[in-house]
Order: structure tokens, then C-alpha cells, then sequence
């Protein structure tokens, strides 16, 4: 039974290797993360380009840029559920293998905001840096949240389309409602990822915030993976 373990044990490391390998490792996922950074950048220069010199600062590039670049993030995890699905591998190793063009693309975000801000002028911003190494946190931990929506919900959903329309409809929808009515307002950093991103991305990070940002991650990132994983465990059996 030890050596049946130990086997079990390995090619679960084996087939989390190969996740982590293919997350990042097609030409056409290449692609994305490329198409992802550029809109990030496109995003950051705009906003240097359209702003004050005074209104430059680092929180409001990443503000834009990160939230930009968090809509391709689940596509990541929805393709490499649709691997597994497609190989009947395990769900999960499938997980650890979207943190990787997770943070790549938060890390990446960080740099771009950064290089941006310190080649643009500045002149009369208070502090263009205020809260930068709280944001740069914040920025990698808004889009692991974004990549693990997008592995729960590529388990749910069997299309790659819908699952990825529904990254979008579904965070934003529940946003709109609860903003919608004045006594469920308060919910929202609780209850949904927009609610936690613009905790994280405004570097004002307090006890009640960060245990908002971990009940969205209960949500959004164990319990919708763990839904998913239990529907695909009844189709396949």
C-alpha cells in the first residue's frame, strides 16, 4: 500500500509539473500573456498621456492596468481545465498551474506601472509612490484570484466561451446588485472579486480589509474550484 501511495503521490507531482508546463508553455498561450502585458502597457501610457502631472501616481496606474489585464487572467485556468478535461487528468494539479501567468502577468503589471510612472513627469504629486509596495502585493493577489475564477468556472461550464463570458458577467452582475440596493452595498468587498480588487489596488489595506479580500478568495477561489471539481467528479465518475 506504501509503494501504491508513493506512486499516487508522484504522478500527481508529475502531472502538476506538466500544468505548470503548459500553462505558459503553447505559442498561442504565449500569445495571450504577450496580448495581456500589451494591453496593460497600452493601458498605463494612456492614462500617463490623458492625466495631470499632479494626478500621476502609482495607485492609479495600477488601479487601470491591473483591472485591464485581470479580465485575460482566466482564460489561463479555463484552457488548462479544458486540458485535463480533455486528458482525464486530475483538477487538482490543474490549480497550481494558473498561479504561474498569474503572477507573471501581476508581477509584470507591477514593472509596467513602475516604469511608466518613474519616465513620465510628475511635478506637484504629492507622493506618485504612496502605498507602492502594498499595491505591488495587491496587484499579484488580484490576479490569482482572477485566475482561480476562471479554473472554477472552466470546471462548471464545458465551454471555453461561456465559461469565460461568464468571468466577466457574473463578478460584475453580482457587483450590480448588491450596488443596486443601498442595505447590501457594504457587502461587496465581502462578496465579490471588483469589491476586493479595489481594496487591494488602493493600498489603504486594514485588518477588516484584508479578512474582506480572504472571504472573497474562500468564494471566488477554494469554494468555486471546489463546486467545480465535485460537478466534473458526478459527469465523470
Amino acid at each position: 500500500m506504501g509503494d501504491d501511495g508513493r506512486g499516487e503521490a508522484a504522478g500527481v507531482d508529475d502531472t502538476t509539473r506538466d500544468a505548470l508546463r503548459r500553462s505558459l508553455g503553447t505559442r498561442a498561450r504565449r500569445w495571450l500573456l504577450a496580448g495581456t502585458l500589451l494591453a496593460g502597457l497600452l493601458t498605463a501610457v494612456a492614462l500617463v498621456a490623458a492625466a495631470a502631472p499632479a494626478e500621476r501616481t502609482f495607485v492609479d496606474l495600477s488601479g487601470a492596468v491591473q483591472s485591464v489585464m485581470s479580465v485575460a487572467t482566466p482564460l489561463f485556468g479555463i484552457l488548462l481545465v479544458h486540458d485535463s478535461r480533455r486528458e482525464s487528468a486530475g483538477v487538482v494539479p490543474t490549480v497550481p498551474g494558473v498561479l504561474l501567468p498569474a503572477v507573471v502577468i501581476g508581477v509584470a503589471g507591477v514593472v509596467i506601472c513602475a516604469a511608466t510612472l518613474a519616465l513620465s513627469p510628475a511635478d506637484g504629486a504629492a507622493d506618485p509612490w504612496r502605498h507602492a509596495g502594498t499595491v505591488a502585493v495587491g496587484s499579484v493577489l488580484v490576479q490569482v484570484v482572477a485566475g482561480l475564477v476562471g479554473t472554477g468556472l472552466g470546471l462548471l461550464l464545458r465551454s471555453r466561451v461561456v465559461a469565460f463570458l461568464a468571468t466577466i458577467v457574473l463578478p460584475l452582475g453580482l457587483f450590480g446588485l448588491l450596488d443596486a440596493v443601498d442595505a447590501l452595498r457594504p457587502a461587496q468587498p465581502w462578496l465579490t472579486p471588483l469589491g476586493s480588487v479595489r481594496n487591494l489596488l488602493s493600498g489603504e489595506m486594514s485588518m477588516l480589509r484584508w479578512a474582506q479580500w480572504l472571504s472573497v478568495l474562500l468564494i471566488w477561489g477554494v469554494g468555486l474550484n471546489a463546486l467545480g471539481a465535485a460537478v466534473r467528479g458526478r459527469r465523470h465518475p
